[in-house]
């Protein structure tokens, strides 16, 4: 697979990316952020990871729905895939590795491409259709309470985030369409000619063709389209409400209310959703600090967020790398 070909290459990436952001944060005030994060009650550190783990366990069930067979896919195995695809997107520009790889570890349970293809195409969506509803409450809450202050560049960044995410949800719903799907197919393909990328007329419009075919069948799974959009909104208020749980084992407890920290935190992710390196890193942290900032001071905010993308991103690509050797070796 071409994504294990650039496993090493994007490891190292990501190892130098991170030396680099570490560094940046604790330069300034070193042994205070280390003495914050020790003085940290480690019981709401551990509840902490324990909603990061609720979070990838609920979009490996809403997985296991989607597959509907589990003499296939049991509930287990496709939790621990969802782990798996936590590596993988980890370690991708964009998180664009956890699809091809769970169609490949579908493949291995038995599952023929084309259908492996449709349920990752199916869970894809679920996803994206949950994180534009969390960003759109996101902005109206904040439009209407005005939490942060104006600041151009975070507007600017949170706005085209949002419309990215969006745009991509229109062109999904779209897929509905076979007739709008030739037609996008066609868009994307004169685009990609244009910019001279590497892909050929066949990939894309294979790739359009997964897609209806994902969405055909949709259309006779409604109650699980509706299901599948709620238990990912219900996975990323877990994942959002990781901050909150670190800042109340805070030694001076700081005043930050749930809907302030659900807010921020979605701001974050969709700034994060175009910062073209693995992880996102580097943009997550500037959005983190600035976003949270508002409500803590600069010291705090640093052995915080440090706390949250240990729990986040790297305890993530660490519990599914160990996953995925462990599945290497029991082949």
């Amino acid at each position: 697979m071409k994504i294990l070909e650039n496993l090493k290459k994007n490891t190292l990436l990501l190892l130098i990316i991170t030396v680099v952001v570490l560094y940046i944060i604790l330069k300034d005030d070193f042994f205070g952020i280390i003495e914050t994060i020790n003085n940290m009650d480690k019981k709401y550190i551990i509840l902490a990871m324990l909603f990061y783990f609720f979070s990838v366990i609920i979009k490996g069930y809403v997985n296991y729905l989607i597959i509907n067979d589990s003499t296939k896919v049991s509930k287990k195995e496709a939790i621990r895939q969802n782990f798996i695809a936590q590596f993988f997107n980890g370690i991708t520009p964009f998180s664009t590795g956890g699809e091809p790889m769970g169609v490949y570890m579908l493949m291995e349970n038995g599952i023929p491409f084309a259908k492996a293809t449709n349920y990752m195409v199916q869970s894809f969506v679920f996803y994206q259709v949950a994180l534009v509803i969390c960003g759109m409450i996101a902005v109206i809450y904040n439009f209407i309470f005005k939490i942060f202050p104006t600041v151009r560049l975070l507007q600017h960044l949170v706005l085209l985030g949002f419309t990215i995410n969006t745009i991509v949800v229109i062109l999904l719903l779209l897929s509905y369409s076979k007739t709008a799907t030739e037609k996008m197919s066609k868009i994307t393909y004169a685009i990609v000619r244009k910019l001279k990328l590497k892909h050929t007329k066949e990939e894309i419009n294979q790739k359009f063709e997964d897609y209806y075919n994902g969405f055909q069948e949709l259309k006779n799974r409604k109650t699980l389209f509706f299901i599948g959009i709620i238990l990912n909104i219900v996975s990323l208020v877990c994942l959002y409400s990781v901050p909150l749980w670190i800042i109340l084992g805070m030694e001076n407890h700081i005043s930050i209310t749930v809907m302030e920290t659900l807010v921020s935190s979605s701001y974050v992710y969709l700034i994060g959703a175009f910062v073209p390196v693995p992880g996102a890193s580097g943009g997550m942290e500037y959005g983190f600090s600035q976003f949270f900032g508002n409500f803590i001071k600069t010291s705090e905010v640093s052995a915080i967020m440090i706390v949250w993308r240990f729990i986040t991103y790297y305890l993530g690509i660490t519990v599914g790398g160990i996953i995925f050797n462990i599945r290497k070796k029991g082949e």
